[in-house]
C-alpha cells in the first residue's frame, strides 16, 4: 500500500513524539544538579516533544495530538511492564551488568509512573487543546505565539505535577527542593521551547512544501 504525503509526515513526527516521550521517562528517574537547582534530567527530550505536538497540531488538529497522546501512554506502560518482569529475571553471573545495577536505573518507583503517565496526558491535552484555541484567535497567523502559548500554560501544569505527585507526595524531597525542581523544571522548558521556535517555522515550511509537491 502507498502512503500518502500527508501519512508519511504524521507516522514520521509520530516517531519523533514517541521515541522523545519514552526516552523521557526512561531517564527521568535521575536528578541533576542545574547549577544551585535540582531537576529531573527528564526534561531534556521534552523540548523535542513540544515541536513534535506543535507540528502535528498544525497538520492534524487536535484530534491526530489525541490519538498519539493515548498510544504513547500505553507504550510508555508496556515500556514500565516490560522492564518489571526483565528485573525480575535473575542476571547470569556472566553478565557485565548486575541485578542491582539494571534495577537502580530503570526499576522506577510506581509513584514516578503514576506521576510521569498523569502529567503527559494532561500535559498534552492541554496543550492541544490551548494550541487550537490560539490559533482560531489569531486566524491563523504567528505560529510563535500559538506554540509557546500553549507550552507556557501546559507545562506548568505538567512541571508542578510530575515534581509533585513523583517526588513531594511520596517525601523524596522537601517541599522547599519540591517547588525549586518544579519552578527550575518548567524554567528550562520554557527557555527551550522559546528558542527552539526557529524549529517549529523550519518544520512548518518543510512541511508545507513537502506536502505541495
Amino acid at each position: 500500500m502507498k502512503l500518502t504525503k500527508k501519512q508519511v509526515v504524521f507516522i514520521l513526527l509520530g516517531g519523533i513524539f514517541i521515541t522523545n516521550a519514552i526516552v523521557a521517562e526512561l531517564i527521568g528517574g535521575k536528578l541533576i544538579n542545574f547549577g544551585p537547582f535540582l531537576l529531573s534530567v527528564g526534561i531534556l527530550p521534552w523540548p523535542i516533544v513540544f515541536v513534535a505536538t506543535d507540528l502535528i497540531n498544525e497538520y492534524f488538529g487536535k484530534e491526530g495530538v489525541k490519538k498519539l497522546t493515548f498510544l504513547t501512554t500505553g507504550l510508555i506502560l508496556y515500556t514500565f511492564l516490560m522492564l518489571f518482569f526483565a528485573i525480575q529475571i535473575p542476571a547470569s553471573q556472566s553478565s557485565a551488568v548486575t541485578d542491582e545495577a539494571f534495577g537502580q536505573v530503570f526499576g522506577q518507583g510506581m509513584w514516578i509512573i503514576i506521576a510521569s503517565v498523569i502529567a503527559f496526558v494532561c500535559s498534552q491535552l492541554l496543550d492541544a487543546a490551548l494550541f487550537v484555541f490560539f490559533k482560531k484567535k489569531t486566524g491563523g497567523k504567528m505560529i510563535w505565539l500559538r506554540s509557546t502559548g500553549s507550552t507556557v500554560i501546559s507545562q506548568l501544569f505538567d512541571s508542578f505535577l510530575v515534581s509533585g505527585i513523583a517526588f513531594w507526595l511520596t517525601g523524596k524531597v522537601s517541599t522547599k527542593d519540591y517547588v525549586n525542581m518544579a519552578v527550575t523544571g518548567y524554567s528550562f522548558k520554557l527557555i527551550l521551547a522559546i528558542c527552539l521556535t526557529p524549529l517549529i517555522y523550519l518544520g512548518h515550511s518543510v512541511i508545507s512544501k513537502y506536502l505541495r509537491e
